[in-house]
């Protein structure tokens, strides 16, 4: 009976140290919300919504839902801007008329 009560008194302390998936297929808009306060709505169609969740400098997840439920999980790489091109002395700007 000792035993018992010792396994069960661990199985309860170690259910409650379990980690929950960040995403899961099929989870509900609402309980991804809860669980992503940071999310921002990306995109919208009829039955769709999209949501952004940024994971850093580099990262984010697209989270696209139908009908309430996750039907899609996107992971991306933040492409960076192209650094904005300065015009050297030597070469022509095109509004020289010649």
């Amino acid at each position: 009976m000792k035993k018992v009560l010792i396994l069960l008194v661990s199985v309860v302390l170690l259910g409650g140290c379990a980690v929950r998936p960040e995403f899961q297929q099929g989870m509900t808009e609402r309980k991804f919300l809860r669980q992503n306060k940071e999310a921002v709505l990306s995109g919208m169609d009829e039955n769709s919504k999209t949501y952004r969740v940024n994971r850093g400098d580099r990262f984010y997840v697209l989270a696209t839902f139908e009908n309430g439920k996750l039907i899609k999980l996107e992971e991306k790489e933040t492409v960076t801007g192209w650094p904005p091109s300065q015009p050297s002395g030597n070469q022509p700007d095109g509004n020289n008329l010649d």
